[in-house]
């Protein structure tokens, strides 16, 4: 009577790698490789959690949560010490980028005179804003719920991030001032807003696989594009197919899949003047894993 051998190799238990990121749809295109399990990495599993991105912010500074986490550029220094940044999947505005609306025609200077709705105090958009003017006085409101309640006329002005950037006008709001413009006339830099940071705990040789795993995803999804937007349509408020296409290209595309030398310095001139204003009370030290 003969006994077969296990096979090592099929009970091997994968390593599980969580990633967290928000319910938008460009993250979903970045992350469609990996959540239809169209990109695999042998001896690894991708668990996937959405949550909004002050949330995440919030979570990844108070404990090292996730393994792969997005979070905005403004939150990394609070977060630095247990994570650092990956070389691809972040957003940034080329020109473009989160804008203050309201419900009547403002000047920029105006702003300082008013209180304005902001989606969380780490986000970038706010980062950006304070550095814009600092005396702006400002209350956080769901990202979801400012252009709502600029229209109830509880705030005469908001700050947008996500698709409202796209639909503002729709509602009858004016823009007041689009901050990625500010920010490349001011230095000549794109805006860089969000990224991916991942646990330094994880080691050098599980930070490369990541790091290619996520790539790969992003480039399956733009060269499979049709693919990746419909899959990314279920998470496009208030976008019709053409609209979402749209943003999506706005925040998907090469500089997700490498920052470039300019973007990154992007990042540390937005963090470092940051710092330099008082703005963020940690000296920020970025790096990144590739």
């Amino acid at each position: 009577m003969s006994t077969q051998a296990p096979d090592l190799a099929s009970s091997t238990v994968p390593i599980e790698i969580s990633i967290a990121h928000s319910p938008d749809s460009d993250d979903a295109f970045m992350f469609y490789g990996l959540a239809t399990q169209k990109i695999r990495v042998p001896g690894y599993r991708f668990s996937h959690t959405l949550s909004d991105i002050e949330t995440l912010n919030r979570r990844a500074r108070e404990e090292a949560f996730y393994d792969v986490t997005a979070i905005s550029f403004h939150a990394y220094p609070y977060l630095q010490q247990n994570y650092t940044l990956m070389g691809c999947g972040g957003s940034v505005g080329e020109g473009y980028g989160p804008m203050v609306v309201s419900s009547r025609k403002l000047a920029p200077e105006d702003l300082g005179r008013i209180r304005i709705a902001v989606p969380g105090t780490l986000t970038t958009a706010y980062l950006a804003l304070k550095i814009f003017n600092p005396a702006i006085e400002t209350v956080t409101v769901p990202f979801d719920r400012i252009i709502p309640e600029i229209l109830a006329g509880k705030y005469d002005a908001g700050l947008i991030i996500h698709e409202g950037q796209l639909t503002y006008s729709t509602s009858g709001l004016f823009k007041v001032i689009d901050l990625g413009v500010w920010w490349r006339d001011t230095t000549g830099l794109v805006l860089p807003l969000g990224g991916n940071a991942i646990r330094r705990s994880l080691g050098a040789e599980k930070h490369k696989i990541v790091s290619t795993a996520l790539r790969d995803s992003i480039r399956h999804g733009l060269e499979h594009r049709e693919q990746a937007l419909e899959y990314a349509m279920q998470f496009a408020r208030d976008l019709d197919v053409t609209m979402a296409s749209h943003f999506v290209g706005m925040y998907v595309n090469e500089r997700t899949l490498d920052y470039g030398p300019d973007g990154r310095e992007a990042i540390r001139r937005l963090l470092a003047l940051g710092h330099e204003r008082g703005i963020i009370p940690i000296a920020p030290q970025v790096d990144f894993v590739d």
